[in-house]
């Protein structure tokens, strides 16, 4: 099971065990992601401490920090937030009669042009650090969504398993509209995609990537310009071969 059980967090998941297309496999218990770490408290932070994370990525708007607070005590890890999304927008509003893939997939659009400068320095972060890393955002879905899929992307797993990976928010769907109705006892969920992120939204954003880009490993290495040796450095930290051993 890639999720791992907190009663706080509902999106923390190992992605470890995809199958990279020279046979190796993404190391389990090396890369993670997950939803808003300021959720952690008491048994919820020890578990997470268990875990011997080194590097965190907080993909979220600073205001956004202020307001929900980051990971607990900070200064344990080497601590980074980038925030990607330049356009900020309430999915709970959203017009229930748009098409909600679609829409969602514009959204990620915006984010991979806006936000070039921090996808950049969020890749080359994690290929740099070194022990576990966590990446996150609120839900752990669409901003932690598109980081994830340029990693394994980079890591050379297939795009099934890419859209494999992003449709595992699904199980976390019905605890984080539970959450949003506590949090917001005088709003109404307008939208009925809220906290769902089935494979078809991800399809189209890789499909959006490489109409514009040439492939999504094109838009990788061209409009954010990572360079080939942090490509490099990822593929080492993260695959490991048949044997088991780190390449």
């Amino acid at each position: 099971m890639r999720h791992i059980e907190f009663e706080r967090l509902h999106n923390f998941r190992d992605m470890g065990g995809y199958r990279s297309a020279d046979g190796r496999t993404v190391v389990w218990g090396r890369l993670y992601r997950s939803d808003s770490l300021g959720k952690l408290r008491g048994a919820d932070w020890d578990r997470f401490l268990a875990l011997g994370v080194r590097t965190v990525v907080d993909l979220r708007y600073p205001w956004e920090i202020e307001a929900k607070g980051r990971v607990p005590e900070p200064q344990r890890f080497r601590y980074a937030n980038f925030s990607i999304e330049h356009r900020p927008y309430d999915q709970a509003e959203i017009d229930p009669a748009l098409d909600p893939w679609r829409f969602l997939a514009d959204r990620f659009a915006e984010v991979a042009e806006d936000g070039t400068e921090e996808i950049r320095q969020t890749i080359e972060l994690i290929a740099a650090g070194d022990g576990p890393v966590v990446f996150h955002c609120t839900s752990g879905k669409d901003r932690t969504g598109l980081i994830a899929a340029l990693l394994l992307t980079l890591l050379d797993v297939s795009r099934d398993q890419i859209l494999d990976d992003f449709a595992l928010t699904e199980l976390a769907t019905e605890r984080l509209i539970a959450d949003w109705r506590a949090a917001n006892p005088d709003r109404v969920l307008k939208w009925p995609g809220y906290g769902r992120a089935p494979a078809e939204v991800m399809r189209l954003v890789l499909d959006d990537l490489t109409e514009r880009h040439g492939s999504v490993r094109g838009y990788v290495t061209g409009h954010l310009g990572v360079a080939d040796d942090v490509i490099a450095a990822l593929r080492e930290r993260f695959l490991t071969g048949p044997d088991g051993e780190v390449a």
